[in-house]
Parts: structure tokens; C-alpha cells; sequence
């Protein structure tokens, strides 16, 4: 098989488009904006920015130190943890675009740091940063916990279930306030049956929202 030479692989790679694993920046003036999609990347399974590439596919090159910078700054001083990223340049048609590959984190979440000072996680879905649900983050606590967890029959995990098994999805929210029960218990029972792969998310119009496996 023929190898694809440098501006040959960087438009293999445009002709994709803007998915789940790859996004196109035009420039990066805002460190901590970037930083969203660092999140983002590493907190689902990883993907590439292409800064230097517009919406539309056309290359339109970078000052390639500036960017290095700024994606530097993007990971290291607004994300905690610090996300893995490797970054590198390609020249095509004279212009230079630097390719940043997000490796998915062994710890979830990686948060970004707002100008107020709190501290978000995102995920990505299809060509978009969304910002992770209370379900998202009790998952991944759950994850990180020593000791297991269990499906309790009987209690809010069987009601849960009830919901899922006679809803197309259910939203948290409403179940919580439709059995009186206060919303983070229902996210902890939510989060339980989604580890048990009793549940599984769906994001319909910008929303996440859950339905039985």
C-alpha cells in the first residue's frame, strides 16, 4: 500500500469531517475554550483538534508556536487532571496545521476550570463538547470507588427500572420528582444501573436522557 505523504494524510483526515473523535479549529485565541475539548476527548475515548483547518475543510495554516502554546496552556493550566496530549506540525499546500492527538484518560473526569472557579467536565457526542450530567460524574466516582456497588431490589433501583422498562427514555429529574425522592439519590441509582449495563444514556436535542438496555 502506498504511503500517503504529509498533505495526501492531512487531507484524508479533513475529508472525515468533524465527528466524535476529531475537531476543527480555525485558531485558538481562548486557552481555556480549547480546554473544553480536551475534556471532552479524554473523557469519552479520545480524538485529534486540527487547529489551523476551518469549519468548512479548508486549510488555512497557523503560527505554529502561538498554537503549541495556547494547546499547552489549554491542558496544563485550566485542566485537572492534566490530559495527555501530543502535538506535531504537518506543512500542506505552504501552510502549517498542528495536529493535537487527546489520548482518553485512565481517570475520569478531567475537569476544566472556569473563570468563576468551578470546575466542569465534558463529553463528546457526535461534532459536539457537552457538559457532563451529575449521572456522568456519579458513574465515574462509582468507577473509582475500591469497594463494589449493588442493584438493590425493592428500593429506588426497582422503581427506576420500572420507569425504564415502560418509558421510551426517562429523563432524572422527572423521576425524581414523580416518586418524591431527592434527585441525587435517583442519579446514584441511575449511575448503578448504567454500570450494570441495565441503562444506557441517549442524547436526543442537545439533552442526555436514559432508556433500558
Amino acid at each position: 500500500m502506498r504511503r500517503l505523504d504529509s498533505t495526501e494524510y492531512l487531507k484524508a483526515l479533513i475529508a472525515e469531517g468533524e465527528h466524535q473523535h476529531q475537531d476543527f479549529k480555525f485558531e485558538v485565541s481562548d486557552a481555556r475554550k480549547i480546554a473544553r475539548s480536551l475534556s471532552a476527548f479524554a473523557n469519552t475515548s479520545g480524538g485529534r483538534l486540527l487547529v489551523g483547518v476551518k469549519d468548512n475543510g479548508k486549510i488555512a495554516g497557523i503560527d505554529s508556536d502561538e498554537e503549541i502554546y495556547m494547546v499547552e496552556a489549554a491542558a496544563q493550566v485550566y485542566c485537572v487532571p492534566v490530559p495527555v496530549v501530543e502535538m506535531r506540525t504537518i506543512v500542506a499546500e505552504g501552510r502549517t496545521v498542528l495536529i493535537a492527538e487527546v489520548h482518553e484518560a485512565e481517570t475520569k473526569p478531567v475537569k476544566v476550570i472556569g473563570a468563576d472557579g468551578r470546575k466542569l467536565a465534558y463529553l463528546r457526542r457526535a461534532d459536539e463538547n457537552v457538559l457532563a450530567t451529575s449521572v456522568h460524574l456519579r458513574i465515574w466516582e462509582q468507577e473509582r470507588r475500591q469497594r463494589g456497588e449493588m442493584v438493590v431490589i425493592g428500593g429506588i433501583d426497582e422503581e427506576l427500572m420500572k420507569r425504564l422498562a415502560t418509558s421510551d427514555v426517562v429523563d432524572v429529574d422527572d423521576f425524581s420528582r414523580s416518586i418524591g425522592v431527592p434527585r441525587k439519590v435517583a442519579v446514584r441509582a441511575m449511575a448503578r444501573l448504567v454500570r450494570f449495563n441495565v441503562a444506557e444514556e441517549v442524547f436526543v436535542d442537545h439533552k442526555f436522557y436514559w432508556r433500558a438496555v
